[in-house]
Formats: structure tokens, sequence, C-alpha cells
């Protein structure tokens, strides 16, 4: 299984457009944004069945980032995917995810601590983080860039049976 994830993509129409695209060209059998998608028209775009010219056809998940301050934000997603609120704990082909915004650095390395979990994703630093713990894999796909810092936003793509990891470029 082929899982696109992304993060921090704070209502940026350039982003979340090429994070769909990325995930629709690589053939993406799951998203998952990690929050901080702050507004319901940037939701929707997620929506396979929005995704023009395509054949998307994968399943959405999202959790609550500390930005995400519209209730309609939960409604958005729920007409096409799952909004799980701060955190979410999914089996995915097997594989288990946690999906933590990742405000308080306590709970994300107790997660990757726990070793429940094959990968520990999060938002919120805006920093790319792909790094591994006794089997835990920890994942950020980073976000639009914050002025004074130079990392190009970028999305991940996991694919759970070869355990590979890929950035895509958004910008």
């Amino acid at each position: 299984m082929l899982v696109g994830v992304v993060s921090d993509t704070h209502d940026n129409a350039q982003y979340v457009e090429a994070a769909v695209e990325a995930f629709a060209d690589a053939g993406a059998d799951a998203v998952i944004h990690c929050g901080d998608i702050v507004a319901p028209f940037s939701a929707t775009p997620f929506d396979p069945d929005a995704v023009d010219g395509s054949d998307a056809d994968w399943e959405f998940h999202a959790v609550r980032g500390n930005n995400d301050g519209e209730w309609a934000l939960a409604d958005a997603v729920g007409g096409f995917g799952t909004y799980h609120g701060e955190f979410a704990s999914l089996t995915l082909d097997g594989t288990e995810f946690a999906v933590y915004h990742g405000t308080s650095e306590p709970i994300v390395d107790a997660l990757i601590a726990s070793e429940s979990y094959d990968y520990v994703l999060r938002g919120h630093t805006h920093e790319r983080v792909h790094e591994e713990h006794k089997g835990t894999v920890h994942l950020n796909p980073g976000g639009v860039p914050i002025p004074g810092r130079e990392e190009a936003p970028t999305a991940m793509l996991v694919d759970t049976a070869s355990g590979d990891v890929t950035v895509r470029d958004l910008g």
C-alpha cells in the first residue's frame, strides 16, 4: 500500500494542489494529513472525486492541528474522509500508524518510544524528519515555509510493503 503524508498546508492552495497531484501521480492508496489544514476549502482538494483528470481513489485521514479552528473542517473532511480529532491510531494494510499534529514533544516522544507503531507521523514544526528508533519510523513531512527557514515544502510517500519513504518537493 502506498500512503501519502502531508502536514501544515495552512490554506496554501499551491502546496495543497502540488501534494494532491503528487499523490495522484504516485497512485496513493491512502492520504494522511497531519494537521493544520486550517479552513474547509483547503481540505476539499484531497477528495479523490475532486482530482481532475485522475483516477485517484484513496482513503483520506486528517488530524486536528493547532490552527484548525473552523469546526466546519470536520464536516468538510467527513464528506469524503475521516477527521480524527487530535490523534489517530490507524491500521493500513497491516501497518500501524500513530498520527498526531505534534504540539507536545513528550507525547511524540512517548508514541515513538512505545514501540506500538510502525510509523509515528506528526506535523507542527514545519521541519522535515525521517528517523528510526527501535523499529518505529518517525516522519514529519514539513509544511509551508516559515520565514527564516530555507526548507522547501514537501510531502512523503510511504510504501508499507517495502518500508521505502520518498520525499516529494511541493515547491
